[in-house]
């Protein structure tokens, strides 16, 4: 896996990712304990709302950024976001009042709403075969992972020496470095197809997506994805700080279990996956999590909330979240023509984060107004459910190769030239295959 690091351009976007998220990890930690000191027994709500905002910049931007961005030089607007964000995380040390959080959110997000999907569309291109994009989805999970335990548990050494509201300055840091780093590379130009209007082009991605069946039990399982992981990054605060009436530092102490177990199933994705598939490797991780959430609940309706037991369940919901979301690129890739992979990561964006719309407020909204174990239980079952309708609406059955006819194009149309007029090839929904043909 460490091998495609020789790539010098891969390498240098690989540490723009691993420095953002650094930096973005003590923001995580850094807004937790400010959204406590702003509201106490409040902060779930106020997470809630600070993550819906981040939610409803990713759903409204993401598809008209990649969609603007479409022709424009990758590497400008990546650095021109990272520069963007660093000078948002320069203010939110200075904020005194819920609603200013709010506003300095708003920005930050819309800003990486542009950013994410423009960068992830990019990896395909520096590795085009299938094998090193793969190894690339699990270092860049691992990214993720290490974040997730590292930063944390920085955040836990610095908070000894230095105020919260500091934090945000590790966070401006990160987004520079990861600016200087994309600078220093040159980027492949986007694959140029047909020119189309700024309306069609927001919208292309999400009908490739929602026309693939496949991708429709991707969304299914962002559904499962986005229930555990609210679950833990809503209510982790509230529970160790409000309950369990533990110091700040065993947030961040109880957050790195989380990034643990998604480190520990991201180095060994490739592998599985190579064996098993997509598709069983992706359920495998949603039922684990969903039995991970309810397993908790189980032990504290019976003997009431512990800071191992919270950490071992938040272990298991790191590694099935990991599961299912690092192969997700690999669907992505294999679902959609070059020139429309900006799209297709656009809609991913967008419709992922939708989930998340939903997810971090219901968290939110549980744990406040009836309790976190309620919390656990409707999350953990909404988990399960979800894992049932993306095996239903992802067929076990899912060859690349289709065969299928063109009733509809004349016998001299180019495409009939390449291929008979029932025929098969490799699968995606574009402007000549719009529909998914049906079983048999």
């Amino acid at each position: 896996m460490i091998d495609i690091l020789s790539d010098r351009t891969f390498r240098h976007m690989w540490l723009a990712q691993v420095a953002a998220l650094f930096g973005t990890g003590l923001a995580t930690v850094a807004l937790a304990l400010l959204a406590y000191d702003l509201a106490g027994g409040q902060a779930s709500l106020v997470l809630g709302t600070v993550f819906t905002i981040k939610m409803v910049a990713y759903v409204c931007i993401a598809p008209v950024a990649s969609a603007l961005a479409e022709r424009l030089p990758r590497r400008r607007v990546l650095v021109g976001l990272d520069i963007v964000r660093c000078a948002v995380a320069l203010l939110l040390p200075f904020v005194t009042q819920t609603w200013q959080v709010y506003v300095l959110i708003a920005a930050l997000q819309v800003a990486a709403a542009g950013f994410t999907p423009i960068y992830q569309a990019t990896i395909p291109d520096i590795l085009p075969e299938e094998d090193r994009y793969t190894k690339a989805l699990s270092l860049s999970r691992l990214a993720y992972d290490l974040e997730a335990m590292i930063s944390p548990a920085l955040a836990a050494v610095l908070l000894s020496v230095v105020s919260a509201s500091a934090l945000f300055g590790g966070t401006a840091l990160g987004f520079a470095a990861s600016a200087v780093l994309i600078f220093s590379v040159a980027l492949p130009h986007p694959a140029q197809g047909e020119r189309r209007g700024i309306f069609e082009r927001t919208t292309r991605g999400t009908k490739i997506y929602l026309a693939t069946p496949r991708l429709r039990g991707l969304l299914a399982f962002n559904v499962a994805i986005a229930m555990a992981g609210a679950m833990v990054l809503v209510n982790t605060v509230l529970i160790v700080q409000g309950t369990l009436g533990l110091q700040e530092g065993a947030v961040a102490v109880v957050m790195a279990a989380f990034g643990a177990g998604s480190m520990a199933a991201a180095l060994a994705l490739p592998r599985v996956l190579e064996r098993l598939g997509d598709r069983p490797v992706m359920s495998f991780g949603a039922f684990l999590m969903g039995a991970s959430l309810l397993a908790l609940a189980l032990h504290v309706s019976q003997s009431g909330w512990g800071q191992w037991a919270l950490m071992l369940a938040w272990f298991g919901v790191g590694v099935g979240f990991s599961t299912v979301l690092t192969p997700s690129g690999r669907l992505l890739r294999r679902s959609a023509q070059e020139a429309d992979r900006p799209a297709i990561f656009a809609a991913q964006f967008a419709l992922s984060h939708a989930c998340w719309l939903f997810g971090y407020p219901l968290a939110g909204w549980l744990a406040t107004a009836f309790s976190p174990l309620v919390s656990l239980v409707l999350l953990g079952v909404l988990c399960l459910a979800a894992l049932g309708a993306a095996r239903w609406l992802w067929p076990a059955d899912d060859p690349a190769e289709i065969a299928h006819s063109h009733p509809d194009l004349p016998p001299d149309h180019p495409h009939l030239r390449d291929h008979h007029a029932a025929h098969s090839h490799t699968f995606r929904i574009d402007d000549l295959h719009p529909q998914w043909p049906r079983p048999g």
